[in-house]
């Protein structure tokens, strides 16, 4: 499918308007395949050609102001409209469409649980061309009408209110102008639950089998939802644009959630059928404010062209933690997002694959190329950007902006441009310089403090700054002070903090004695990697959990990450501080974060395997990682004992994050054998489905349970997560057979035998895991041999899951790289594989100099 090239968008919306498009839906065709009929009001402001998007399984017939046109003339997508006259157009066009498995274009899904089925449209970011026929660009904005024919036991909700006309026929009220890769369908038997606010319709939608949990967390979701609308009714002038606002937990959903106006889809992931810590449910409440904040960022002022997706993404990200911290009982999220988001954006930007994150027109040729801008600084340092931008500017300031922004676009289209002056006619800063220094430039400035002490004992500090494109972005900064508590110790008390601009700020000099900790971004106000002076690191190490404030401990703690991937902290030293230091944190995000990047980050990638001379743990382990697990291990015990009993709360969160921490690291199935066989952790929680099948999949890695045990599980839990659980605990046994035919699963582009997304992912995050190296070794060059063919015949959004989880990550190793290298040379892979390869490729050789930095190869 060829991308939309940016200047065949710029040409042809010099050429037409879109008023309107009429579309019919008929789902009642089968399993595989949905009828989709296209009117489309237009008009051609001068007489030319062009061209409109479809990609069906059948193009029946096509109508151009009531003349035919031949059908065979699709080239690929395209179907060229040749002679056009000025004046106003109407197209026809009937086809018949392939449902998707890939959640891109209508997925459709059946649910294992029950036999239900449910389809729903996911059309970012040109897939609306899998559904119905288009003018597939952000600019051309059109009013769309949809009915939807469906099996008479189905409902069926999107953009507007849904009314049933009679059994199985749907009219969805007209949308005012939107993109149209903002047009959604959800059809299915759904369990709903229905509200008013505000004068508008309210709804959340699951599929059947999800009801009772749904309906357990009904009101949080619904509270959280109101009181995010009012406050962003608080803060913007503009009222909510549309006529309903639903909520649907849909399955195999390949993102976090889509913020199509009136009905937002997220991942029924977010449907808890097991427990879950207060972060996760934090974490929820982010997406929900995320997403509401697109109907004004992104629904009601859209993109004119995909290089501004940053304004999309960045403020609804920013506006998704900002919001939920004023409005709700969250309000931590600052924490949340400085340990669990901002390393998705320092990690991304330090890649050969980083961007502006503004880019240039020029930087994004076509819709292929946009794609791939859709990462942790599209969003997390572009949120970042913005956190800095308000610290810098004022909040009063940057809202008067915004508003004027929604007041002169609404209902239109902008650019970077129009964003950056409607800032700058809010305040007397100077903001354009400010974007170009923070918006067009790549990398992560690294700050270091500079302390003199003197002899009389007064002190200055300075701050040095290095590592952005051009060396001068601005930060507005707090430096935090604090000195140890003379009457508890290991406690620390805050000064009073120093304000600092950098680099326009000298040196400071102040008397009474320095600090005993001198803290760079206390409060994690701007985007930049900081470094300790050694006093400051040799008091952390001290005294880390006993800084008053959960953002400052997240902030030494992204301090101690970074200088681990740099390799200027042994990662040995960063365990050892989680060893002393977590089983005492109160923060449910800090330990689930600091947690997670010590197992998946620390212990499978950074510590050097030993020399060929060097014990071996069971099953080839490199004693390096068996020791960093058993660390893990009784860390997770600690946190354990400290929390026996509570079954809500902070102190529950805290006992589950240990459990599951205590799990993954487990180097022997004692004690999680006599888990499971219980049914339940001494002390508690009891085995949920989510622990279960955690258990079960490291046994299954271990080596320590059988085929048959993974099948009575997935009958205990016939769902459509138990499927997935058991797809994964199957591939990860170290068993030839088994690896044989996860990877024929894996890699077989047949449309019936092709696993969905969903089954996709579980079975590569199952197939690779160090404790079986010498097995899976043959798979290595065999992954850079079938990817490439994979990926083209499955689409950007496999190509993308197989170049995340099912690449070779584990072998940390020259020759991976080397064949990895021969892959993005000869393999022609396509532009989403290539990408995560290259990402891929380059985290693999930053384990390796960290390894060799820690004395190990």
């Amino acid at each position: 499918m060829p991308a939309l090239q940016r200047d065949e968008a710029q040409t042809r919306a010099r050429l037409i308007d879109v008023h309107r498009y009429d579309i019919a839906l008929d789902l009642t065709q089968g399993e595989d395949r949905f009828g989709s009929r296209t009117v489309i009001q237009f008009t051609a402001r001068a007489g030319g050609d062009t061209f409109v998007e479809l990609k069906p399984a059948e193009l029946h017939s096509v109508t151009l102001d009531g003349h035919p046109l031949d059908p065979a003339a699709l080239d690929d997508n395209r179907l060229p409209l040749t002679g056009l006259t000025p004046g106003a157009h109407e197209l026809r066009l009937d086809a018949t469409m392939h449902y998707s498995r890939t959640g891109e274009g209508m997925h459709r899904f059946t649910d294992p649980a029950d036999g239900e089925s449910y389809v729903y449209t996911q059309l970012f970011l040109d897939d609306v061309q899998r559904v119905f026929a288009a003018f597939d660009q952000p600019d051309l904005k059109a009013v769309f009408a949809v009915t939807v024919t469906a099996p008479t036991d189905w409902s069926v909700l999107g953009n507007g209110i849904a009314t049933q006309r009679d059994p199985g026929h749907w009219t969805l009220a007209p949308t005012p102008l939107i993109s149209s890769y903002l047009v959604a369908v959800a059809a299915g038997p759904w369990h709903s639950i229905r509200t008013e606010h505000a004068g508008l319709p309210f709804g959340i939608h699951c599929r059947r089998s999800l009801a009772p949990h749904l309906d357990a967390d009904a009101e949080e979701i619904l509270d959280l939802t109101r009181r995010c609308f009012d406050r962003y009714h608080e803060i913007f002038a503009e009222p909510y644009p549309f006529d309903s606002y639903d909520q649907a937990f849909v399955p195999e959903f390949n993102a976090g959630a889509m913020e199509n106006p009136g009905l937002v889809t997220f991942r029924d992931e977010f449907v808890y059928r097991s427990a879950v810590t207060d972060t996760e449910r934090q974490t929820r409440g982010v997406v929900i404010a995320h997403e509401m904040a697109h109907m004004w960022f992104g629904d009601l002022v859209t993109l004119q062209w995909w290089d501004d997706i940053w304004l999309n993404e960045s403020f609804a990200e920013y506006m998704g933690y900002q919001v939920l911290a004023e409005a709700t009982r969250f309000t931590d999220t600052w924490t949340d997002f400085a340990v669990a988001r901002k390393g998705w954006g320092y990690d991304a930007d330090q890649r050969p694959s980083t961007h502006p994150v503004a880019p240039t027109p020029a930087d994004v040729p076509d819709t292929a190329s946009a794609l791939l801008n859709f990462d942790g600084i599209s969003y997390a340092k572009g949120a970042s950007a913005l956190r800095q931008l308000v610290a810098w500017m004022g909040e009063k300031d940057f809202l008067t902006g915004i508003n004027e922004h929604f007041a002169r676009h609404r209902f239109g289209n902008a650019t970077l441009a129009d964003f950056i002056d409607s800032l700058a006619r809010a305040t007397d800063r100077d903001v354009h310089a400010w974007a170009a220094r923070w918006l067009r430039t790549t990398g992560a400035d690294t700050l270091t403090p500079v302390v003199r002490e003197a002899e009389d004992g007064n002190w200055s500090v300075s701050v040095e700054q290095t590592g952005s494109q051009d060396g001068t972005r601005p930060h507005r900064l707090t430096i935090g002070l604090y000195d140890h508590d003379r009457t508890t110790a290991g406690r620390l008390v805050p000064r009073e903090p120093l304000s600092w601009d950098v680099p326009d700020e000298g040196a400071h000099a102040a008397t009474g004695g320095r600090p005993a900790l001198l803290l760079l971004n206390d409060q994690d106000l701007t985007y930049a990697k900081v470094r300790l002076d050694p006093v400051s690191w040799d008091t952390v190490l001290a005294a880390l959990s006993g800084l008053p404030d959960p953002l400052t401990r997240a902030v030494v703690w992204n301090a101690a990450r970074d200088m681990v991937r740099d390799g200027e902290l042994a990662p040995t030293a960063y365990l050892d501080a989680a060893r002393a230091h977590l089983p005492h944190e109160t923060d449910l995000a800090l330990v689930q974060g600091v947690l997670a990047f010590a197992r998946t980050q620390i212990a499978d990638h950074y510590l050097p395997s030993p020399k060929l001379s060097a014990p071996l743990e069971q099953g080839g382990t490199p004693i390096h990682r068996h020791t960093a697990l058993a660390t893990l291990t009784a860390l997770s015990r600690d946190i354990l004992r400290r929390t026996e009993g509570p079954e809500h709360g902070t102190e529950a969160g805290l006992r589950l994050t240990a459990v599951r921490a205590f799990i993954d690291s487990a180097t022997s199935p004692e004690g999680i054998q006599d888990w499971l066989d219980d049914g339940s952790v001494p002390g508690g929680p009891r085995l949920d489905p989510e622990l279960r099948w955690r258990i079960l999949g490291r046994l299954a890695t271990l080596g320590a349970t059988t085929p048959d045990a993974i099948d009575a599980e997935l009958a205990r839990d016939p769902s459509a997560t138990g499927r997935e659980g058991a797809a994964r605990c199957h591939a990860a046994l170290p068993d030839p057979a088994a690896k044989q035919a996860a990877w024929d699963a894996l890699f077989t582009t047949d449309g019936e035998a092709a696993l969905s997304n969903y089954l996709f992912t579980a079975t590569a995050t199952g197939f690779w895991a160090p404790e079986q190296h010498e097995l899976l070794r043959p798979y290595v060059a065999r992954y850079f041999t079938d990817v490439p063919a994979l990926a083209a015949a499955r689409g950007p959004a496999l190509a993308a899951a197989a170049g995340r989880y099912a690449f070779p990550d584990t072998f940390v190793e020259d020759e991976t790289l080397r064949l990895g290298e021969a892959c993005l040379t000869d393999g022609d892979p396509s532009p989403a594989l290539r990408r995560k390869l290259l990402d891929q490729l380059d985290d693999l050789r930053r384990a390796l100099r960290v390894r060799a930095a820690a004395g190990g190869a």
